[in-house]
């Protein structure tokens, strides 16, 4: 009885022991084998044939932020692998667990300066958590196996370099997989440390709950910490959907992705209390002299963004509710109900624009029907840009249905490609895709591949002819506006060119009946949206304080962005 197999079979059934049924890439010459060993497999891992390998890589990461599970995707040797990298780097600097596979030439060629020959191991140093080119075709499974427990130990990148004359060599059919012993351990806090930070918060006046992404899954405990010891809740962008957006201490986000509740809150408190976040602009956006906990399971975290006087490495979700338990509720503070009226009053305004019939367009009247179609447990992609801004602001999120974008590494492009991930990961839950004009075109090619696979995703596209973001960058520096503008596109008629059902909206009133065909759509749908090249309020540095700016430079903000009835948190305060 023959008892061998192909390597690259074998390195397959590794994938497979692990819950990998899909994976991303090109094929090449160089990755041949492999393409062979998942014919041989199409029945348990299905290849997914992306339009550029940067698709692959960025679905695979986003695939990954979502399910907690690894993705996986590859490139040939030269330009298939160095296509990966941006993908590979957003899901380095989110701690995403992702598993890169890149062609090699044969093992007899490799160093004989060949076709498309690269010395790949120190290309990917940088993005890696683990980094090996295989040496045999027996050692193949093995360090799959290796590399996909490295990805989950680090929430990194692993890269796996094959030359592919391995891939069909025939080797002795054996189990290699450490999958069934993988484990997640709750990392419990120091009491000493708990007690230390509850003696912080129950004397503090004006504590602010600030949130990442490391809180995933513990929307109840971050609710219950704010209402015990009266705190206004700020996320991070990546935590956005973790608690419901109508949770009345929710103040939204800090920084310029941002609102002006939660920055006026962060800017008036005296104590921040951190939870699994790697916020990158603290020392911005934080006071300096207010007292800080921060809480994490990274110990290289703890004190990297703002000097923590106290730490507390652990479990973000058992860390809050010790919190709970050990401390006395406070009753709400006079800074609490300020923050909450001044959330109010941001509703309010924002919601102002809903029916707005202002031609071109502005994006509020979309968010509606956006918020109007979406099910209980949408998945919501966001590309970068001022769209970003939009969708944490104007996303009406239930704290059951999820939201990612590209966080620290911030890559244009992530919308289209996340929303490929997203519908493969949970093909019955409806996904949007959220894109500037800028973003989308870095990646729209890859609607072919949302068509291909029927994925019917609904992606929209706000289209303002301009990097607008970077735009107001070059605006606040008072530097000539300058490279910023984008040639208009018809992007509807290219999706219907792809086989996607488009859209072209120009008008307010075209939107109800386009987002009712696209809610019952079988194919993916794309909704390019006309929109005005207006800024969106400036979060991060608003001038409504006369004391501060003069009365005639705060008329000038309040009429270009329409401010009215919105007082600022430190009025509220007296």
């Amino acid at each position: 009885m023959d008892n061998t197999i192909k390597s690259g079979v074998a390195m397959l059934n590794v994938l497979e022991s692990w819950g990998v049924d899909h994976i991303y890439g090109i094929p090449g010459g160089s990755f041949n084998s492999i393409m062979n060993a998942l014919y041989d497999r199409k029945d348990k891992v299905r290849f997914i044939q992306v339009r550029h390998e940067e698709t692959g890589a960025i679905a695979a990461a986003a695939e990954a932020k979502l399910t907690g599970k690894i993705g996986v995707c590859f490139g040939t040797a030269g330009p298939g692998a160095t296509h990966l990298f941006n993908g590979l780097y957003d899901a380095q600097m989110d701690h995403a667990p992702v598993l890169a596979l890149v062609g090699q030439v044969a093992s007899h060629a490799m160093n004989y300066n060949s076709f498309q020959e690269l010395n790949e191991n120190p290309m990917f140093t940088d993005v890696s958590v683990y980094n090996r080119t295989v040496m045999t075709p027996e050692s193949l499974p093995f360090i799959i196996d290796e590399a996909i427990r490295k990805a989950y130990e680090y929430q990194g990148v692993a890269v796996v370099t094959i030359p592919v004359d391995y891939g069909y060599v025939d080797i002795t059919n054996e189990s290699i997989t450490s999958a069934k012993n993988h484990r997640v351990s709750l990392l419990l806090p120091d009491d000493k440390d708990i007690q230390e930070a509850i003696r912080l918060i129950e004397a503090a006046e004006r504590p602010v709950l600030y949130v990442g992404r490391g809180a995933q899954g513990a929307g109840d405990e971050v609710i219950a910490l704010s209402e015990h010891y009266s705190m206004p809740i700020v996320l991070s962008v990546m935590a956005k959907g973790i608690i419901p957006d109508s949770a009345k201490n929710f103040m939204g986000m800090a920084a310029r992705v941002a609102t002006k509740p939660a920055n006026e809150a962060l800017q008036m408190s005296d104590l921040i209390l951190f939870v699994g976040s790697n916020f990158p602009f603290a020392r911005f956006f934080f006071p300096k002299e207010a007292r800080f906990i921060q809480i994490d399971t990274d110990s290289s975290k703890l004190g990297s963004r703002h000097k923590a006087d106290v730490a507390i490495l652990g479990d973000a979700k058992e860390s809050m509710k010790r919190l709970v338990q050990n401390g006395k509720r406070k009753p709400v503070s006079r800074f609490l109900e300020a923050c909450r009226q001044n959330r109010q009053n941001w509703l309010r305004w924002i919601h102002s624009f809903n029916d707005s019939k202002k031609m071109p367009m502005r994006p509020e009247p979309v968010f509606r029907e956006i918020n109007r179609i979406a099910t209980d447990d949408a998945i919501f992609v966001t590309d970068v840009g001022n769209v970003t801004i939009f969708a944490i602001r104007f996303l009406n999120m239930n704290g059951q249905q999820q939201f990612t974008t590209s966080g620290l590494f911030a890559t244009m492009g992530y919308g289209v490609p996340g929303g490929i991930g997203a519908k493969l990961s949970y093909p019955d839950r409806q996904v949007f895709t959220l894109s500037g004009d800028g973003g989308f075109a870095m990646v729209m090619q890859d609607i072919i591949t949302q068509v291909k696979y029927n994925l019917p995703v609904i992606n929209i596209v706000f289209s303002n002819a301009s990097f607008g973001f970077i735009d107001a960058e070059q605006e606040d520096t008072r530097q000539p506006k300058y490279g910023v503008d984008l040639m208009d596109v018809d992007y509807a008629k290219i999706a219907e060119g792809m086989g996607a059902k488009a859209f072209s909206v120009t008008h307010p009133d075209q939107l109800r009946g386009i987002f009712d065909e696209a809610k019952v759509s079988k194919v993916p749908v794309v909704i390019d949206i006309k929109l005005n090249h207006e800024r969106p309020f400036p979060a991060e540095a608003f001038i409504l304080d006369e004391e501060k700016f003069g009365k005639e430079a705060v008329e000038a903000f309040k009429q270009r962005y329409q401010v009215k009835d919105m007082p600022l948190l430190k009025d509220l305060m007296k």
